[in-house]
Parts: C-alpha cells; structure tokens; sequence
C-alpha cells in the first residue's frame, strides 16, 4: 500500500474487546466444559507420586523419626525428612519461620514431619504412614488472648516479641476524647477458609543443569522461586518456576505448600514427582483467614457525628507468621472504616499460637475489622435512634477526607453516594401464601411451611485499601512483542502474573488491543523467565501488571512510530485497527508495512506512586496506594424457632474507578459477595484445643448456587487520577461489606443482639 492510497482512509473503528469491553474468556469454554488443564491433570510417563506424613498433634517434641518401615515398603523410592532437606530447613512469606519439614518440634496439627516418593499415589500414601515418629505431646497454647501474657509459652524463642508477632498501633487526636453517645461492643470473627476448589497440586521435573523446573498452581511466582531456591540450596536461576492451572486461590496459595516437598524428592530420586492434595489434607497444607476477637467504643454527639473510636483487635496468627503482620496492618490502618472520625486510638495485634497458621485471604484483615465496626455503626443509630444508613452517610469520607493514618483521601470515595443506591433499591416481594418451600430457610428439606419466618433487612460498607500497603516496593514486569505472523501484526504479552480465575489474561489482552491498536493478541504462559509480576493479591493485578502492561505497549508504540518517522517518513502519533494513524485517525501507512518483518519488543517494570511505612508509635504515614470502597443492602427471612436464615437478596454498589472488562467485574462483585454470605452464616473451621475438627466439604460449608440470592449490582466508575484508566482494586471489597449486612438484617429480623460470625442457628435459637 503506497502512502498516496492511505491518505485517502479514514479510520472509523478500533478493535474489538479493547478496554471497557467483555470479550469471552479465553479460558472459560474450557473450563465450563472441564475440559481446562489444571495442575493436578499434568502427567509424565515417568513420573512418581509424592505424600507427605503430617503431625497428628498441635504441639509436641520429636525424640525421634524411623524412616525404615516406609523405605522397605515395595514401590516406595525414596523418604525424606529434615536432614535430608538440602539448603536451609526454613521458608515463610514475609518472615521465615517455618520449618520444610519439622525438626525438633511440631507446632500445630498437620505440620510437615516427612515426604514419600513412590510409583503409586495409595503406595506413597501407605508408605508415609508407616514412618514412625516419636513425639513427646506438649500442651498447646490456643488461645490469643492468653498466648500474649508473659507466662505464657513461648512458641517461637528467637522470636524478639514473644508470642506477638506484630502490635499495630494508630494513634490518631485527641487521646482522651468525650462524647454525648457512646456505645460499646466485643465481636469475634471465626477462621474462614479459602475453599478454592483445586487443592494444592504441582509437578517438580528434574534439570539436567541441576537445577529443577517446578510447575505448580500458585500466587505468586517469583515468591515461590525465592522460597525454594533458599531450602534447595541453589541458585534462582536453578529453579523455574510456570504456572500451572490454578483452580481458584483467595490469598491460600500465595504460601508455599508442596512445593518445595515436590523438588526434594524430584532431586532425590532423578524423577519427575506429582503431588496432589486431597480434600482432608488441602485444609492441614494452606493458611486461613485469622480468627479475631475485636474491642470496640464509639462516641458521637447526639446529632450523630462520631467523635472517636477506641478499638482492640486480637488476630490469630496461629503457628507460623505467613502474613500476620501485614494482616494487622490492614485491620489497625483501615479499622475506623469509611467514616471522617477524628479521634482514633485503636491496638491490634497478630499473635503466635498452635492453632493452625493463618495469612491472607480475600479481604486480608478488613473484613474482621469491618464486621466490628458496622456492627458498631448499627448500636450507634439505635442509640440514635437513627436510621442505620442515616447516621453512616452522615459521617461517611469522602474525597479530601482524612484517614486514622494522617493520609489524605485524594481520590473518588463515592461513599454516600452507594449507600444511596443500595437504600434506594426497590425491595424485594413481600411473600405470598403458600409460599414455594425452596423460597424459605430451609424449605427444600421440608423442615418449615413459613410458620416463625421472619423478615429483616441490613446495610453494610467498607473501606479497602488496594496494592501492597506500608513501604512495599510494590511492582509488576511485562515484556511486550509485536511482530508480523502470517501476514497481519501479533502482540504477545509475557508477564509472571497468576491466572487464578480473576480474568486476568483477558485482561491484559484488552489493555493490547487498546494500546496497540491490534486485534491479535497472545498471552504467554506465566513463568519465572521474565520478572516478577507479585502477588495475584490484594486486588492488585490490574493496578500494577496491567500498569506494566500499559507502559510496555507504550513503549513499544513509541517505537513503532519513530521505525514509521525513520523507513517511511512519515509523521504518526498512534496505532489503531492494524494501522499507523495521524492524529485525526486518517490511515497514513499499514502497520505490517511499516514493521517489514521487523519485530519490536519492550520490558518494562512499572511502579505505582510509592506508599511508606507506619510510625510504630502512632501509625501515621501515607500506608496505602488506594482506598477502594462497597456497599451492601441485605434482606433475610429468619426461621426464627429453627434458627435458619435464608438471603432472599443481596444488593450491592461499588465503585471500580474504571470498569475494563465489565462483565469480569459484575461476576467479582457477585464472588466477593457469596465468600462475605459463607462468612456471615456458615463457613467455619472448628478447632477444638488446636484439632480439626471438619477437614472436609460435608462438615465445613460453602454457599452453593442454593444459597445465593439475586444481587442487583449498581457499578460506579469515578476515575482514579493515579491509576492506569482510573480503575480501581473490585475483587476484595464487596466481601467486606455483605457479612455485616447480612448479620445486621438478621438482628432486625429477630432482636438478638449478634455479635458473632458465622451465625449458627444455635445463637438464634439459644438467645
């Protein structure tokens, strides 16, 4: 094509499933159909099964470990335990404390004590078994509140804060403030877990350089990398990582669990190892949300504006830190909620214990905080005697507000405004006699015909903060490609960035196709061979890899347009439709011409603004990058003789900023919200003096398509000025917000004075 003919085009269209589109996932046919590989599916003909022996005891010595037994057993190829481990016995995600496999000590039930590699999943299974410990039982220490007293034992004694892992304090204008209203409460959060529906599963391949490939569903990476190169022994670059097909995560995955296990035993026996969970073992082998026990005062004048708030908080941490200290900065830091308030004096702490550990998940120490504090917000309106959304639109931040921390609010906080929404929806149908038994709790066993259902209806909002928080050197890598493949142009996108179900990889196709005007777009498999992209956590990802995204296709636009100035002489600002453009989009030369079987490719690191550390004495300081915030209206019919709760509707509004893949975010919204419902009614492990008491999905409940309710959705997008497009984190707030809201419609609904999560039926009946 000569330059005269492009003159004459005008470009009318961009391409489609640009930013602010829904393009299919490229991954959910597959998955829909199960057709999708998922790290438990890989398979090698050579291949040995891996098993690991776990402690029975929350706290015991061991005098002594007899590998003989499993090692005469046929088929078995190798046993391992603590002196076989080959670099340094220790791992942990932001603090290493915990052993790869126990040494002298085990500290909470499930603990890696040894690792089996056999030809046959049943035969390493048997084989682990019949390794032969020989513990001396400890008393375990499971209480939070106790394990802080100085008698107490101290579980990690290189620790310098005893069982404390961390105490954040925020200290926040006048220490000894009065108030005309004042209402107190002591809440408790039980230990929720991820659920995610994959368990924990990898491969490990044995390198002819020494090293070892591991391919595994995680979070994280370049964490991962790190972790296991330090207990191998060997250099990083010895250890490369690819992600493998993850079957969802909520922050369980970004500890390790069989990884470094699977690359001891790859390394050991010269073969490839497959180790996959199952369900029982899957709950002993990743973290859970902290069980919390949570002070609350409040003051306010009698019109309704909040004076201050006073707050204790008590995490378990349980037997290994994982990310307990960054857990209680979340919860001290963000636990005076989305409200102007300006008196805080708030203590949390993160406590060692031997229950079993505990770290991030979905919400990642808001949700506790957020329960305590609407629940709070609720006795204050009634104290009021104000409506419960009255009194929080009342004193609710908004952009230029100040936060306990000193920070500034310099962004949209809408968070009025989806109060408004949320009140104002249209409610749903009163019921009509008779009414279906699958509209009433517990109706589809037949336990009720509507008599002792109640109706009651709550609200709920949160504040979440966005990003890696406190001074962390919080970024993400890309390396973008565009070059000519069969006659039209290609982008490949090379990021480490987790697919974890979030929709990630559509995402960053989109932010391509915008930003490089192609249609073509190939997402590259996620590995170690390009740099670390962090965590798929705390709501993070498109922030920060799709910033990275961004800029590299910027880059490699740039370039583009200076190889158009250079071979063609040709003055162009942008690409669009496979097209080099003019500024008012006329066509001045074919990108495929423009390239001539050149390739151009770009890696950028890309940061967003930075945020600092805490002072440790008064928690001032610029801790987060965004605040991100939703709402929820939740109505409920209460079996109020059987204690059944039934959510007849869960409506929601939050603000995303930006909305790049719509539908993703509607379908965030609407998970967010059944973990927060799980939260709220039924999901709990049960730890009875640090025992398990319901490893499995019989015993520990999960909402299923049954308990879900319709959620009509209102979406604001009130751009962020510091975030690539505006957007904003969608995947945690929206599981803050529906736990409080759900409890709260359940106490107007029967009177009871709930202060507990989940709600069991026995608190309804009982009381």
């Amino acid at each position: 094509m000569t330059n005269t003919e492009t003159n004459t085009e005008t470009l009318t269209a961009t391409v489609a499933g640009a930013v602010g589109d829904s393009p299919p996932r490229p991954d959910g046919t597959l998955k829909v159909k199960g057709e999708f590989a998922y790290s438990s599916d890989m398979w090698s003909d050579d291949m040995l099964w891996g098993a690991t022996l776990r402690s029975p005891h929350p706290h015991a010595r061991i005098r002594g470990i007899d590998i003989g037994p499993a090692l005469a057993t046929p088929g078995v190829f190798a046993v391992l335990t603590h002196e076989d481990v080959t670099g340094e016995n220790i791992y942990g995600l932001e603090h290493a404390d915990q052993p790869v496999l126990a040494e002298n000590v085990v500290r909470y039930q499930g603990e890696s004590v040894a690792i089996v590699a056999a030809d046959h999943p049943e035969t390493a299974r048997r084989a682990a078994a019949r390794v032969r410990v020989d513990y001396e039982v400890l008393a375990p220490v499971t209480d939070a509140e106790a394990a802080m007293r100085a008698d107490a034992p101290v579980l990690h004694p290189t620790h310098e804060g005893g069982n404390v892992v961390r105490h954040v304090r925020i200290r926040h204008g006048d220490p000894a403030p009065a108030a005309d209203v004042v209402v107190r409460g002591e809440y408790t959060v039980g230990m929720q877990d991820q659920a995610f529906l994959g368990p924990e599963s990898g491969m490990a391949v044995p390198a002819e350089d020494g090293g070892v490939d591991l391919f595994v569903a995680t979070q994280w990476l370049h964490a991962d990398q790190r972790q296991v190169a330090r207990a191998l022994g060997l250099p990083a670059d010895k250890v490369r990582l690819h992600l493998a097909g993850v079957g969802g995560a909520f922050g369980a995955r970004e500890d390790l669990s069989m990884q470094v296990h699977a690359c001891l035993l790859a390394l050991r026996t010269g073969k490839p190892i497959k180790i996959v969970y199952g369900r029982e073992e899957s709950f002993f082998g990743h973290v859970h949300r902290h069980p919390a026990v949570l002070r609350y005062e409040h003051g306010a004048t009698r019109a309704g504006d909040l004076v201050y708030v006073r707050a204790e908080m008590i995490l378990d941490g349980g037997a290994y830190a994982s990310t307990t200290a960054a857990v209680a900065g979340n919860a001290a830091t963000l636990g005076a909620g989305p409200y102007d308030v300006p008196n805080v004096h708030i203590d949390c702490y993160g406590v060692y214990t031997n229950n079993p550990p505990c770290g991030a998940m979905r919400g990642f120490g808001a949700v506790q905080a957020c329960f305590a504090y609407e629940s709070q917000l609720d006795k204050l309106a009634e104290a009021l005697g104000m409506h419960p959304v009255d009194v929080r639109i009342r004193n609710a931040v908004r952009e230029g507000s100040v936060m306990p921390t000193g920070q500034v609010v310099d962004s949209a906080a809408p968070v009025a405004e989806l109060l408004t929404l949320v009140r104002d929806k249209p409610m749903p149908a009163e019921p009509v006699a008779p009414r279906d038994l699958r509209e009433l709790p517990g109706g589809v066993s037949n336990t009720t015909h509507g008599e002792g259902v109640v109706r009651g209806v709550g609200y709920g909002v949160g504040v979440k903060n966005v990003g890696f928080s406190e001074g962390f050197d919080d970024y993400s890598t890309a390396r973008v490609r565009l070059e000519v493949i069969g006659g039209e142009p290609v982008v490949a996108v090379h990021t480490a960035a987790a697919e974890v179900g979030q929709g990630l990889v559509t995402l960053q196709a989109q932010i391509a196709r915008t930003e490089l005007g192609v249609q073509r777009v190939v997402i590259q498999p996620a590995d170690t061979d390009v740099g670390s992209a962090g965590s798929s956590s705390a709501s993070r990802q498109s922030y920060v890899t799709g910033g990275a995204v961004k800029a590299a296709c910027e880059a490699v636009r740039e370039a583009v347009l200076a190889l158009a100035a250079t071979r063609l002489g040709i003055a162009a600002v942008g690409l669009a439709g496979g097209k080099v453009v003019s500024g008012d989009q006329e066509v001045v030369a074919d990108l495929v011409e423009v390239l001539g079987g050149k390739s151009v490719e770009r890696t950028v690191e890309w940061r967003h603004r930075p945020t600092m550390p805490v002072d440790p004495l008064t928690g001032q300081g610029f801790a987060h990058v965004q605040y991100a915030f939703a709402a929820h209206r939740a109505v409920v019919d209460v079996d109020v003789e059987l204690g059944l709760v039934r959510v007849v509707e869960l409506a929601c509004a939050q603000d995303v900023g930006r909305a790049i893949n719509p539908d993703a975010v509607v379908g965030q919204i609407q998970g967010g919200s059944a973990q927060g419902l799980g939260l709220a009614v039924m999901e709990e492990i049960q730890v009875v003096d640090g025992v398990v008491r319901n490893p499995s999905f019989t015993d520990y409940l999960i909402p299923t398509v049954l308990d879900m309710p319709p959620m009509p959705i209102d979406v604001l997008e009130r751009a962020d000025p510091h975030a690539p497009y505006g957007l904003r984190g969608v995947g945690e707030p929206p599981t803050l917000s529906s736990t409080p809201a759900i409890v709260a419609a359940i106490r107007a609904a029967t009177g009871i004075a709930l202060a507990r999560v989940p709600v069991r039926p026995e608190h309804i009946v009982g009381a």
